[in-house]
């Protein structure tokens, strides 16, 4: 994937004359000129890459040049849910690759790959995975509440999973209000997947603060969807969120 980002910078003062009335004296400027070549770079593989949690991944890598010529990238990796500097395949998460250059003026230019590694998990042993959510809040729902991407739901431990927004990216990506206002903190125990046994506990809808918790949770294996309802006392406001499972 070849990025362009080359970008002629041209800086004329033709004929620009400041007079500085003070003491009589006057300065001028004429025919300064400059031309600057931003860095092009030029990404192997595709810029959104999905890979399953465990299998060996190898960054696909990025190459820039300025006029033709070869320039020095320097990459730089980080996770969005739980503050990784490295990228592990063992982690579920949102991997950013930012490839970084300087042009011989100082100019700086960069691009981005995003890696979404996690175990598409099967809905009867596992409910882990990466979802798309349809939230409604209060019974209510617009479009843009739908289609949220995107929630993930990582494992824990033998049976508990964690969860990147218990109220589905309502605040965050639906209203557009980043990740502070992620309800990242819920713990769900499956005590039974196939029963839809499930408990929870409590926690924060991120900067609002207050009190939530996720009442119930109903898993299709078959639809490939989770719909689960949380309580919070701001409003009070009752979420019921449809997540539905990518396959990837």
């Amino acid at each position: 994937m070849k990025i362009m980002k080359k970008i002629n910078l041209v800086l004329a003062l033709l004929g620009v004359a400041v007079l500085f009335f003070a003491g009589c004296e006057q300065t001028t400027t004429d025919n300064i000129s400059k031309v600057t070549n931003f860095p092009d770079f030029e990404m192997a593989g595709d810029a959104v890459i999905w890979h399953h949690l465990g299998d060996v991944f190898t960054d696909p890598g990025c190459t820039a040049t300025e006029a033709g010529k070869d320039i020095t990238v320097t990459t730089t990796i980080s996770s969005r849910y739980k503050g990784n500097t490295d990228f592990d395949e063992n982690d579920a998460d949102e991997y950013t690759y930012t490839y970084s250059a300087i042009n011989g003026d100082g100019f700086p230019g960069s691009v981005t790959r995003t890696v979404y590694v996690a175990k598409v998990g099967d809905l009867t042993t596992s409910i882990e995975g990466i979802y798309t959510a349809d939230v409604k809040r209060n019974g209510v729902i617009t479009a843009q509440y739908m289609g949220l991407e995107y929630i993930y739901i990582w494992k824990l431990s033998a049976n508990t999973y964690g969860i990147s927004d218990a109220i589905g990216g309502y605040y965050a990506q639906g209203r557009g209000y980043g990740d502070n206002y992620l309800a990242s903190d819920c713990i769900i125990t499956a005590n039974d997947i196939p029963t839809n046994d499930f408990s929870f506990n409590t926690f924060s809808v991120g900067t609002f603060g207050g009190v939530a918790e996720m009442k119930s949770m109903i898993v299709d294996p078959v639809a490939k969807t989770i719909v689960f309802t949380t309580d919070w006392d701001a409003g009070p406001y009752t979420f019921e969120v449809t997540l539905t499972q990518v396959q990837f």
